[in-house]
C-alpha cells in the first residue's frame, strides 16, 4: 500500500492493475467521436458498479451546440454496438449520444470539483510492428483504421480509477464531484455541447489532463495557456458531370476546384499576432477516369494562437471557397464541424496543482508549459468554469509516445497512468479532503 503525505488516504497498487486492464481493453475496441457506444456502455457499467448515479444521452448535451456528428455513422455504430452485446435498452436510452457523467456526493459540505476524461479514438491504422507493445501483449486495435493513437484510452482508465478511489475514500472527503467522460474530443467536437449544457457552471474546481505531449515518461507539467484555438470544416463541392473525351467543355470539375482550393488554403498569409496552422487532411472526389468529377469532399482545419488569429484564418477559408465557386463554376458548402478556444490561464489554481505534483515521488515537475501547439477542446470547459467564478487547470503527465496520431503511438501504462492517478486523487485530497 501507498499513502499520501497528507491525510493518510489510501492509494493502493490495486488501482494501477485496474487502470492498466481498462486501458488495454479499450485500446482493442477504439471508436471515433460521437460513435463511442461500446465505450460508453463499458464506462457506465463500471460507474454503476461503484454505486454512482450516471447520466447519459441528451441529459449531458446541448443539442444546438453539437458539431461534426454524422447521423449515418451514429446509426452504424449503434448497430455495431448491439452486435457486440450492448443492450438495446441502453442504446435507446442514449438517444444517439455517447459519453457519460457521474456524480459523487460525500454528504458533507464542501467544494464541487469536476474531472474530465475524453473517450474517442483517432482514425489511424495501428502499426503491425511486432515490437509494438500492444502487438506483443495482444491488445492492439481490432478495428483496422481506428486506433487510440492519442491516449484517450488511458485518460478514460484514469478517470474510472479515480472514481473508484473517491468511493473508497468517501469518509475522508467533503463536497461533491462531477466525473465527465466526454465524446468526440478529436476534431474538438464534444466539449462545446457538454459545456453548453451548464454541467460545470457551479463547479469550484475543474481539472483536465493529457498523457504525453511535451512531457516524457516521468515528467509532469501544468499548462499555462498554449493550446491553439481551432476551427474544423467539412466542405462539399458540387460540379457538373460530362464525358471527359466527348464533351469536356460541358463539365465543371469539383475535383479541380477542390485541388485549387487546397493549394490556396496553404497560401493563407501568416499572422504577426500569433502562430497559425492550416491543414487539408482529407480529399475525396470523382467517379471514374473518363467522367468530369461532379462531387468532391474535403476535411480541413485552421488554428490560431488567439481567437482573433484563428478567426482570421477561418474567414479566409470562406473567402477561398467563394472564389473557387466563381472561378470553377461549382457550388461549395462549408460546414463548421468542430471548434475550440485557446486555453485560458488560471494562475490561482497553479499553486494547488503544483503542490500536489511535488508530492509524487519519482517524477520531474517541468516549468509551466506554454508552447503554442495542438488544440484541446477541454479548453471550452475551462473557459466556462472560469467565466462562472471557478478555478480550472490542465496538466500533462508524460510518456514516451513516438508522436501523437501516429501508428506506433504508445503509453507506458504501468508507470504513466499511476502518475496521472496521483495527480487527480491528490488534487481531490487537497481541495476536498477533510482538514
Amino acid at each position: 500500500m501507498l499513502f499520501s503525505k497528507a491525510g493518510g488516504i489510501v492509494m493502493s497498487n490495486d488501482y494501477t492493475e485496474e487502470m492498466v486492464g481498462i486501458r488495454r481493453h479499450l485500446h482493442k475496441r477504439p471508436e471515433e467521436g460521437w460513435t463511442e457506444f461500446e465505450t460508453t456502455w463499458f464506462i457506465v457499467q463500471r460507474l454503476r458498479k461503484l454505486g454512482l448515479p450516471v447520466t447519459i444521452g441528451k441529459a449531458n448535451i446541448c443539442e444546438s451546440e453539437v458539431l461534426g456528428r454524422d447521423p449515418l455513422l451514429v446509426s452504424d455504430a449503434m448497430k455495431r454496438a448491439a452486435a457486440h452485446g450492448v443492450p438495446e435498452e441502453f442504446l435507446k436510452a442514449t438517444e444517439g449520444y455517447t459519453g457519460a457523467v457521474a456524480r459523487f456526493d460525500t454528504g458533507r459540505p464542501g467544494p464541487t470539483t469536476a474531472f474530465r476524461s475524453d473517450i474517442d479514438c483517432v482514425l489511424v491504422r495501428e502499426t503491425g510492428d511486432p515490437k509494438h507493445l500492444p502487438n506483443q501483449l495482444g491488445f492492439a486495435s481490432e478495428r483496422p483504421g481506428f486506433m487510440h493513437a492519442c491516449g484517450h484510452d488511458g485518460h478514460t482508465a484514469v478517470g474510472l480509477g479515480v472514481a473508484h478511489w473517491l468511493v473508497d475514500n468517501k469518509d475522508r472527503l467533503c463536497g461533491k464531484f462531477i466525473l465527465i467522460f466526454q465524446p468526440a474530443e478529436e476534431g474538438v467536437r464534444g466539449a462545446r455541447a457538454m459545456a453548453a449544457s451548464g454541467m460545470v457552471d457551479h463547479v469550484d474546481y475543474f481539472l483536465g489532463g493529457h498523457v504525453g505531449g511535451a512531457a516524457k515518461l516521468g515528467e509532469i507539467a501544468v499548462m499555462d495557456g498554449g493550446f491553439l484555438a481551432s476551427t474544423k470544416f467539412d466542405i462539399t463541392i458540387e460540379g457538373t458531370p460530362a464525358h471527359a473525351g466527348n464533351s469536356p467543355e460541358l463539365g465543371h470539375s469539383a475535383l479541380m476546384a477542390a485541388c485549387a482550393a487546397s493549394l490556396m488554403l496553404q497560401g493563407i498569409p501568416r499572422n504577426s499576432h500569433g502562430e497559425t496552422r492550416v491543414s487539408v487532411g482529407k480529399l475525396e472526389a470523382g467517379e471514374g477516369r473518363n467522367v468530369i468529377p461532379a462531387h468532391a469532399k474535403l476535411q480541413m482545419e485552421v488554428r490560431g494562437e488567439t481567437m482573433a488569429v484563428n478567426q482570421f484564418m477561418a474567414d479566409y477559408v470562406y473567402d477561398i471557397f467563394a472564389g473557387v465557386d466563381k472561378a470553377y463554376r461549382v457550388k461549395s458548402t462549408v460546414v463548421k464541424a468542430g471548434e475550440s478556444v485557446t486555453l485560458t490561464p488560471c494562475p490561482e489554481i497553479y499553486p494547488i496543482i503544483e503542490k500536489v505534483m511535488n508530492r509524487i515521488p519519482g517524477t520531474k515537475l517541468l516549468p509551466r508549459e506554454h508552447s503554442p501547439a495542438g488544440s484541446e477542446d477541454c479548453a471550452l470547459f475551462i473557459k466556462r468554469v472560469i467565466e462562472h467564478g471557478g478555478k480550472a487547470g490542465f496538466v500533462l503527465y508524460g510518456c514516451n509516445h513516438h508522436g501523437h496520431h501516429r501508428p506506433n503511438f504508445e503509453i507506458q501504462d504501468e508507470t504513466s497512468l499511476p502518475i496521472a492517478f496521483r495527480i487527480f486523487t491528490g488534487f481531490a485530497e487537497e481541495v476536498n479532503g477533510l482538514k
